[in-house]
């Protein structure tokens, strides 16, 4: 076992980041540790930002929820120290991601986000991806600030419903 606890903890998140071959939200991080008790809010969120000032982990910001993914540097320090996590943690990450891989994947690749573009107008920007590919992407621009929002929030739950009647439009004979 490590002597420093937040090296641990860093190392688990790196873990983590790679088992799920996906970004994980900082919500999502937070759920595993919090719920298994391994340490507080405030040191894992220490520990994802020594993460990301080392450039071991990339970050995502959008409409205030943070993906984080593994990088190449980050790969190669769990390579050289990813043994020293024991045996139980690795099993409760594992356990974890392969009870929670679907709502994970859901949950990162649905993103919706805006900006105000230079007609005074905002353009809300929405996406379903799979890893990192988008299988859809969507672009329309709404007169307010407050239709971008609920464009954003509708999106997350019609997304499924508005890809299908896209497909079945465009591949119909």
């Amino acid at each position: 076992m490590l002597s420093e606890p937040l090296t641990l903890y860093k190392l688990m998140i790196l873990y983590m980041l790679r088992q799920a071959k996906f970004p994980l939200s900082g919500s999502q991080i937070s759920e595993f540790f919090l719920d298994k008790e391994y340490t507080t809010y405030f040191t894992l969120q220490q520990a994802l930002n020594e993460l990301l000032e080392a450039h071991l982990v990339k970050q995502e910001v959008i409409r205030n929820s943070s993906r984080y993914e593994i990088t190449r540097e980050g790969e190669e320090t769990l390579g050289f120290f990813g043994k020293t996590i024991s045996e139980a943690i690795v099993e409760d990450i594992d356990l974890f991601l392969k009870e929670n891989k679907v709502r994970l994947r859901n949950e990162v690749g649905i993103v919706s986000d805006y900006y105000r573009a230079t007609n005074q107008e905002y353009v809300v920007q929405c996406e379903v991806r799979e890893g990192k590919q988008p299988l859809i992407k969507v672009e329309v621009s709404v007169p307010t600030k407050d239709q971008a929002e609920v464009v954003c929030d509708n999106w997350r739950e019609s997304n499924q419903q508005i890809y299908a009647y896209i497909m079945k439009e465009l591949l119909k004979d």
